[in-house]
């Protein structure tokens, strides 16, 4: 499983709406109406992951959800992170 660096990864979240490299991982903060639809989303986000067995780290205050993606077993981010987030982005 191929590791990318920050430099490598860039190209990739061209492709990706406002998700940012950082700290060996991709991440983005969605915003929503209020906190019932934020929680509808983190359990779509939760069937997703589960279906490739890939967990994101979920991260939720009020009406506002942060998503970390990264794959603890290369120690960064790879393509698996990249297939999920653009999952992610067409829910």
């Amino acid at each position: 499983m191929e590791k990318y660096s920050e430099n490598e990864a860039m190209p990739k979240l061209a492709n990706l709406h406002n998700w940012m490299y950082s700290n060996n991982g991709i991440e983005k903060e969605f915003g929503f109406k209020n906190f019932t639809q934020a929680l509808g989303f983190i359990v779509q986000v939760g069937i997703l992951a589960e279906k490739v067995n890939h967990h994101p780290e979920l991260f939720n205050v009020y009406k506002r959800v942060v998503i970390r993606l990264s794959t603890h077993d290369a120690g960064g981010v790879t393509d698996k992170d990249f297939d999920l987030a653009t999952a992610i982005e067409e829910l």
